[in-house]
């Protein structure tokens, strides 16, 4: 079974990490993998870096700048993660923009991810019908998740079209904006999380965007199977190093 299915199966609350591959440093890559692993994170993310990265937010946008300046590719990500098996089991996605997977060529891209035990792909500017129609074969052959994005602007139809479509889980945006972490969540996106919750959808949903502490992963995971943060990380890394990551995790978990 995919490693994602099998997180997804845990009776708890899971905490997802993103983080931009070749930020700080080009060689960081594998290190955060690993001392993710070790501080208890349930799954990661991690970033393909683009040139024109639309649902971002300026601290993610500013670290996909530097990765591509410290010299950040599709190829050296993969040569980066080649061995990345030997040493950590949870479930790991690349995110990223359909481009550089284009340019890679679909099925070779898919076909690399496998060999180095990637589990899905989250690729927001792939339209879920152009996903369905003519790449969902190709990922399904190399054991990939295609992981879909939905926004509190999404309609209920798009909402159940994705679901009919997905075999992992639903990445619930929890505000139309890009990302950030943000102190607390509304009213409006309250009612958000639990209307979708109320739809009684196939795939579990876990929320990305504004979440940075224990508060908003306890609110976001009130009505939802888990949390991604991703600015907030960034942020704790650029100021604080890839070591000790511990002291970034426990705290959302509400451990000391």
């Amino acid at each position: 079974m995919n490693r994602i299915k099998q997180k997804l199966n845990e009776d708890k609350k899971l905490l997802s990490i993103y983080f931009t591959a070749g930020y700080p440093n080009i060689d960081d890559t594998v290190s955060i993998i690993q001392n993710l692993e070790q501080s208890g994170v349930d799954m990661i993310e991690i970033g393909l870096p683009f040139s024109d990265p639309l649902a971002d937010g300026p601290t993610i946008q500013a670290s996909s700048t530097a990765a591509l300046k410290n010299g950040m590719t599709t190829e050296k990500l993969f040569d980066q993660l080649k061995d990345i098996r030997k040493s950590v089991s949870i479930p790991l996605i690349i995110m990223g923009y359909f481009n550089p997977v284009l340019q890679y060529g679909v099925e070779a891209f898919c076909k690399k991810c496998q060999e180095i035990g990637i589990d899905g792909l989250i690729l927001p500017d792939l339209p879920a019908d152009v996903y369905d129609e003519e790449y969902k074969a190709t990922f399904e052959k190399y054991g990939l998740i295609n992981v879909f994005l939905i926004t509190p602007q999404t309609s209920e139809e798009r909402i159940r079209y994705i679901d009919s479509i997905s075999n992992g889980f639903i990445y619930m945006v929890s505000s139309a904006s890009t990302t950030g972490a943000q102190s607390g969540f509304g009213n409006e996106q309250t009612h958000y999380f639990e209307r979708i919750s109320k739809m009684n959808l196939n795939n579990p949903q876990i929320v990305g965007f504004g979440i940075s502490n224990n508060d908003t992963f306890t609110q976001a995971t009130t009505h939802t199977k888990g949390a991604i943060i991703g600015s907030a990380f960034i942020k704790y890394i650029s100021e604080n190093g890839i070591n000790e990551l511990n002291n970034f995790v426990n705290p959302i978990l509400g451990k000391n």
